[in-house]
This record gives C-alpha cells, sequence and structure tokens, in this order.
C-alpha cells in the first residue's frame, strides 16, 4: 500500500496559520484514537480515505523524523508493527484491494 503526499499547501489556507503545538496534540490524539480503534483495519481506511496508518508513518518520516520505517510504524501503532499485524491484521479481499486502489487515484500526486 502506498499513497501519494497531498499537502495542498498555500499561504492563504487558515491551516498553515495553525500553532504547530496544537496540530501536534490533534496529531497525536488521531493517532491515539487509531490505536485504540483496531477494528478500523487499514485497507478499510485506504479505500474510505486514501491513507492509513502506514501512511502516517511515511508522513512523519517526510517531515524529517529520524526514525527507519519500522521505528516510524512502531510510533503510530503503539507497538512493533509485526505484533500489530498479528494481534489485529485481517487480510484483505479482492474487493478491498479493487476499492482501494481506486481511491489512491484520487490522491494528489506526490510533490
Amino acid at each position: 500500500m502506498s499513497c501519494s503526499e497531498n499537502t495542498n499547501a498555500n499561504a492563504g489556507d487558515p491551516l498553515e496559520a495553525l500553532d504547530d503545538a496544537i496540530a501536534a496534540q490533534a496529531f497525536r490524539r488521531l493517532v491515539r484514537h487509531l490505536r485504540h480503534r483496531h477494528d478500523a483495519q487499514n485497507i478499510e481506511l485506504m479505500v474510505l480515505a486514501g491513507f492509513c496508518r502506514n501512511c502516517l508513518a511515511d508522513w512523519i518520516r517526510d517531515a524529517g523524523a529520524p526514525l527507519d520505517k519500522e521505528q516510524a510504524r512502531e510510533v503510530i501503532h503503539g507497538m512493533p508493527s509485526a505484533e500489530w499485524k498479528v494481534r489485529f491484521h485481517r487480510e484483505a479481499t479482492a474487493e478491498q484491494l479493487l476499492a482501494m486502489e481506486e481511491s489512491l487515484k484520487k490522491n494528489a500526486p506526490a510533490s
């Protein structure tokens, strides 16, 4: 699974004026919510929104976190990703994989 960077950043965007500490607090709340909602599978997130927990891990690395891929995933999952996968992951159906591909087409190209 992969997701494209979709920043749509521009000077007039109120998101850009949001204090970094507030944005960080909201991000941490999102991650904690996803840690609690293990029933929301990554494939389901990809189909619905075009991103998942692993995308968030990639995005924190893209933002400059000095972590390797596995370390970043552990930050997001709250445990090693291999453990998360054993405990919570369900294999995606063929229909889900096709729906994910369609969803990813809606993401903006990487910039």
